[in-house]
Order: C-alpha cells, then structure tokens, then sequence
C-alpha cells in the first residue's frame, strides 16, 4: 500500500454540492467515465461495500510505460467517481505472474539460463537480476516502485498468491460446474484446429512445475477435479483448487473480474474484441460484468506498439531522467482514444503544455477547473508553477550556451529573472537540469547548422546592428519587436526569417519566441553568436 494521493475539493472550492453538480455536467472523459461506473449503483449501492477498479499487468517482461499510463488513467477516473459519489472505492494491480513463460523477453541478461524455465509460471522462474525470488517478483517489485514513485493508492493482488491462497477456489469450482457453458463461449472464438485441443484449465505439471496446453480428458464437478495426459502421455488428476490449475488468459480476465467483484477495468484497443468473451465468462460464472474503457495503443519512433518483450519505446525511467513525474501524467491524460508516439521528442511539448496549464488553472472558474488536466492529475492539492522559463527555452540555451551543468544555466537565468532562485523556484531548477540532460542526449548529437543564404545574411546583419544599438528594455516583446521589424521588411512568409534564425543560430528546425531568446541569452550574447554564423564558425 502506498501514501493516498490528495484528493477531494479544490482548497479554494470550499462548497462540495457546487463541485458535484459541475462534475455531473462536466465533458472532462475521467468524469464521463466516472458517470457511467454511477449509474452501476443508481438503485442499490454495492453489496461488497465499495466500488472496485482494477488493472492488469502481465509481468512477461520489465513493465513499460503503458502499463503505468493504464494505472494512472484509472486513476483519475476512480478520482473523478469520488467527486460525484460518495460510496467507498479500491483499486486492484492484478498481476498474472503465474502465466506461463512463453518467449525470453530480448532486453534481459542471462538469456541461455531463462530458456531452460520456458512454461514455468513467471513466479517459478529464476531472476536474471539476481535480485529477487523469481522473475516475477522481479518485475512485480518494478512495477510497484513505478506505480509508488507517482503516489498511488492501490492493493496490490499477485495472480501466484490469488490461485495458491484460494482465493480463487470458488470461482474456479463455478468454472467446473459451468465448464461447457464457458467452453461453449471460448470455443466459437477459436479456429478449428485450435479448438480441438483447447480447455480453459491449464494444469501445472506435478513434477516439471510447467504450465500444460493440453485437451482435458474429464472435467468432474463433483470433486471438483481435471483429467489429462501430459507431454509425455501419463495420466494425471489434479483438483483444479490451490494453485494446481491456472485459467486460460481469456476466462481469466472473466473469472477475475467474478472473483473480485470487478467494477472497472481499462485496457488497449488490442484487447477490444475480446471483450464480449470476457464480459459473458464473468456473467456465466455469476457476476455481473464491469464497465469498460478502451484505450489506443503507444507507438515507438517508428510508429511499432510498444512491447514489455521487446523494450521498445521509451521507459518510465527514461522519460522521468529528462522531465518531472507531471509532465508524464499531463501527456497519459491527453486523448486516450487517439494512438500517440510515445518516444523522447515528446518530452519538451508535454513539459511546457503541463506547465501553461497550471498556469491557467489559477485563474479558472469551477467548470474550466474541472475540464483541465491539472485537476485530474492533482485533484485537490494543485502546486504552483514556478517554471518561469520554458522548458524548450531552456533545451535551446543548453545549446547556445554548450551547457555541461544546470549551473551555466543558472547564470543566463538569474540576469533574466533577478529574484529566481533554486530554492524560490524549484520546478526551474529541476528544468535547468533536464534541459542539460537532454540537450545532452538529444539534441547536441543531431545538431546542424547551415549556411545563410544571401537574404537571410543581410537580414542577420541588420538584425545584428540593431541590437548592437539597442539601447530599450531587455525584455521579451520589446525584442521580439525588434527581430519582426527585420524580418518583415525582407521574408514572405514571416515564418522563414524565424526558420533562418531558428537553423543559422540554434542548428534546429524548430525553436522559441526569439525575442524572449535574445531576453534570455543576452543582448551582447546574441550579436556575438551572429557574428559567429556570419564568419562561419557555427557551420
């Protein structure tokens, strides 16, 4: 269990009835979903005593970033259900680790050791890591340091313990006596070739301890056992009770969802047909079937979904070395229903858009308040943003400046904003040494400057000499004012002046206001830096 995070009323909205109502009327989707979890308990509230959230996680490999984004949308919304409700709610990380270990997962060591444990359940599986107990527990303990870094409030249920501890018993004695109904469901999902040997009920070997894909010879409802024959041809009965026997990935989702009393459950698109399967296993067994959300899935840089087994995209350990914990939730809260990249060159934008965002929340009313990320990533305790340069400002000073510290940084920052300091501005010190970080990684490697071509080198020298006679306020417009009146005169479209500078000066095709860069850098700094392009010492 890991510290609640903060929840309830904005500190400044101090009448609950005022926050309920907008929240029933808000098009936020956290809410949208909340509402249709509440309609679930219109008449009768639930019997458990709560309303349930789960999420899944097949711990196959080191968790990714999509299993975080899954736990975290949930959040919000068993968030957004709290404000409109007032029953108890739980949330369960489910982890099915007693799955068998079909493939070895690429990004792992001691790749030759893991092949010999190959259909063991995940929790049978020695650590590659040398860390833990098994793999599982490995990636179980990664995936709970995630989900703990971001301040959940979460049970966490291990699939190993579920099936060894009986909590699952009576569900699974349900499944034998409902046996050919389940069947009846699966079967029709199946190609005929596959059906033939298929059964929900997937034994563990007695002896090798591995996870068995083989057709069921009896399946007895009154002692509640299976009949089969391994690999090997002999004969065995097991009850299916006690961890013997695992369900099939497809009825387990169904007979979790039983068991638990499940009320909400996200998962990606690529679960989505299978999602009447699921839905009529969970009613045949005797629960009702929960609400749904279906989310699009994360690409890499090459437009692949991202893979556990393959350790493409970008990790939850990468992203937080180059931006806060925030920036990451401001970016799983954009369009679920739509698919995203989900790799490096995302950072930057989600770092400053969160940042506009908390910026605005301060001057919104309830209803604006309710439709901002920011509420739905802090509920009711919103911080200030003290990140008074943007963060893609910072990434091109990094560049400009050849910045190896947050320190050198520092020194452009304090002449921009006098008062600012680490300690007064925490959020632009944590930036200052992001932006070094990833200029470092990022941006100094594929760096590229060009040549100007004649127009823009005589727009660069006027631009040059007006700054070496500016003698007006070091501030962002009155720059910027001055770098238009060059550019005006000379480019059509004006965009092109700033993709000259943007190119010639930085070595990137994108950039800032450049007013607020020269306010930034420095006045002198900058004629110096287009002395420096002119002579062709950038090139």
């Amino acid at each position: 269990m890991v510290a609640r995070p903060m929840r309830g009323v904005d500190p400044s909205e101090n009448d609950m009835s005022e926050l309920r109502e907008a929240a029933l009327q808000s098009k936020a989707w956290p809410f949208e979903e909340a509402r249709r979890v509440l309609k679930r308990y219109q008449k009768t509230p639930p019997e458990k005593g709560y309303v349930l959230f789960e999420t899944g996680y097949g711990p196959s490999g080191l968790p990714h970033i999509g299993t975080f984004g899954e736990v975290l949308r949930t959040t919000m919304i068993r968030r957004a259900f709290e404000a409109i409700s007032d029953i108890p709610t739980r949330m369960i990380c489910f982890s099915d680790d007693l799955d068998g270990m079909r493939k070895v997962p690429g990004n792992v060591p001691d790749q030759e050791m893991l092949k010999e444990h190959l259909q063991k359940p995940l929790t049978s599986v020695p650590d590659p890591f040398g860390t833990h107990e098994s793999f599982g527990a490995h990636n179980n303990a990664m995936l709970r340091r995630f989900l703990d870094t971001f301040g959940f409030e979460y049970d966490f249920y291990s699939a190993t313990e579920f099936y060894k501890s009986g909590q699952f018993d009576e569900v699974l004695k349900r499944a034998v006596e409902k046996y050919d109904e389940v069947m009846k469901v699966m079967l029709k999902s199946l190609r005929e070739e596959r059906a033939a040997t298929y059964s929900i009920f997937l034994p563990i070997h007695p002896e090798t301890g591995r996870v068995l894909y083989v057709p069921m010879k009896e399946v007895n409802a009154k002692d509640y056992t299976i009949t089969f024959d391994d690999e090997d041809g002999k004969e065995w009965t097991l009850p299916v009770t006690g961890g013997n026997v695992k369900l099939q990935w497809k009825p387990d989702f169904g007979a979790r969802w039983a068991a638990l009393g499940v009320d909400f459950e996200m998962y990606g698109k690529d679960h989505s047909t299978n999602t009447p399967i699921y839905d009529r296993i969970c009613e045949i067994l005797g629960q009702r079937k929960p609400e749904h959300f279906t989310y699009e899935l994360f690409l890499d840089e090459t437009g692949q979904k991202i893979s556990k087994s393959s350790g493409n995209g970008i990790s939850i350990d990468e992203w937080l070395s180059y931006a806060s914990t925030e920036s990451l939730s401001y970016f799983m809260y954009l369009k679920p229903k739509t698919a995203k990249r989900l790799y490096f060159d995302v950072i930057p934008k989600a770092v400053d858009e969160y940042h506009q965002q908390l910026r605005a929340y301060a001057g919104q009313d309830l209803k604006a308040r309710l439709n901002n990320p920011i509420w739905h990533i802090h509920g009711g305790a919103v911080p200030v943003s003290t990140l008074v340069v943007p963060f893609a400002m910072l990434l091109n000073l990094a560049s400009v400046a050849s910045a190896h510290d947050k320190e050198t940084l520092w020194g452009f920052i304090r002449r921009y904003v006098p008062e600012a300091t680490p300690e007064s501005h925490p959020d632009l010190d944590a930036a200052a040494g992001f932006a070094v970080k990833y200029y470092e990684d990022f941006v100094r490697p594929h760096r590229v400057y060009r040549a100007p071509s004649e127009l823009e080198r005589a727009a660069l020298l006027e631009l040059r000499d007006a700054l070496a006679g500016y003698d007006g306020p070091v501030e962002d417009e009155a720059l910027q004012s001055v770098v238009y009146a060059v550019g005006r005169e000379k480019f059509d479209p004006l965009r092109a002046w700033f993709t000259a500078l943007y190119e010639v000066l930085l070595g990137a095709s994108q950039g800032p206001r450049f007013g607020g860069f020269i306010a930034l850098y420095g006045v002198a700094e900058t004629v110096a830096l287009i002395d420096k392009a002119l002579v062709g010492e950038l090139t």
